[in-house]
Order: C-alpha cells, then sequence, then structure tokens
C-alpha cells in the first residue's frame, strides 16, 4: 500500500507527516533522512495498529 506524505522545510531540516495516518510524523535534517525516517514511522505506526485490532 502507498501513502502520500508531505514534506515541508523547517529551521532544523525537514519536517514530515503521512496524512493518511493521522498523527504519523517524523523529521530530518535533509529531506532523505526525513523520508527515511518517515518511512520507519509509518512501519511502526502500522504495526501498532494492527496489535491493537487483535
Amino acid at each position: 500500500m502507498k501513502y502520500k506524505v508531505v514534506l515541508q522545510e523547517s529551521e532544523e531540516g525537514f519536517s514530515i507527516s503521512c496524512p493518511g495516518l493521522p498523527g504519523c510524523w517524523s523529521q530530518g535534517k535533509t529531506e532523505q533522512e526525513a523520508i527515511e525516517n518517515i518511512k520507519d514511522a509509518m512501519r511502526e505506526y502500522l504495526a501498532a495498529v494492527e496489535v491493537s485490532r487483535s
């Protein structure tokens, strides 16, 4: 499944969120770091949702 993300430059680097997963966000010093971090955050978010459904 694919999710869209929103990447925004901030004073600290980049913030990134996934509107399809409310509350799922991350950040990074570079765009690439932020993208890698949101991938991890999304995996953890989806794993937590799966556990709560069990």
